[in-house]
């Protein structure tokens, strides 16, 4: 079983199959229900940041909010990625620190673009749901194959973005791409597809997860990475929505 998504991977999975089964196993009842409870703390947190930042008079300590938040952010992500056992206990804290940022940049675009991150929210919804639907009706398989095309594709787009933003600490942009021309209204769109279809590989970790009795912890962690993928989703979709409002 091989995901591109790099918080659900083989290793990962392998290596749970030998922890500690005394509290359950992996049920995929048990993993709706946190990820449910990650994307509740995540708008919470993200509705908070977004009214706050809007107000137009922060208090003085939030202007802290978005770095501490980033730091523990990446931090958390980094720790549950290499010790899945930490998932329970530190996946609600990650989705609340992500869900500053979150709010914050959502605001923003916002602010720019009325209406634009309903229309974001919406479609990440339908996507994800279209995505399900085909999944488990058989309509979309993923083969060996599909696997490592989404996963090449998906370590090629991250190794793009590191080094994009190397460069642009000196100053060195690529306009073609970030900006709203055809160029780089087709390559956000490619970016988009790419992440919905990191879905798919997320719901087959999932439920080959669950089929093999993985621990309970398990859950959290698919849970986890099943987050990271949909706030990936929807960032690319704000990001694609706005190159094509900036072109009316």
């Amino acid at each position: 079983m091989r995901t591109s998504n790099p918080t659900l991977n083989d290793q990962v999975f392998l290596q749970s199959r030998s922890g500690n089964r005394a509290d359950g196993v992996m049920t995929l009842n048990g993993t709706v229900l946190k990820t449910a409870i990650l994307t509740l703390l995540l708008v919470t947190s993200a509705s908070w940041s977004w009214k706050v930042f809007v107000s137009g008079s922060p208090p003085a300590w939030f202007g802290a909010a978005l770095p501490v938040s980033g730091i523990l952010y990446l931090v958390l992500g980094l720790i549950i990625s290499f010790k899945p056992t930490t998932a329970p206990a530190l996946a609600p804290v990650y989705a609340l620190c992500n869900g500053v940022i979150v709010g914050i940049i959502s605001a923003m675009y916002e602010q720019q673009f009325g209406g634009i991150v309903l229309s974001a929210v919406l479609l990440t919804c339908g996507i994800l749901f279209a995505l399900l639907a085909a999944y488990t009706t058989g309509l979309i398989k993923p083969t060996e194959n599909f696997k490592l095309g989404i996963a090449a594709a998906t370590g090629g787009i991250f190794l793009f973005y590191l080094v994009s933003m190397v460069l642009g600490f000196f100053g060195i942009h690529i306009p073609l791409v970030f900006g709203n021309g055809p160029v780089g209204i087709a390559f956000s769109a490619f970016i988009v597809v790419i992440a919905a279809l990191n879905l798919v590989l997320d719901f087959d970790f999932i439920e080959n997860g669950c089929a093999a009795g993985a621990p309970k912890y398990m859950e959290w962690y698919a849970a986890f990475g099943l987050l990271v993928t949909l706030v990936w989703l929807y960032l690319e979709i704000l990001r694609l929505l706005s190159k094509l409002r900036s072109r009316d």
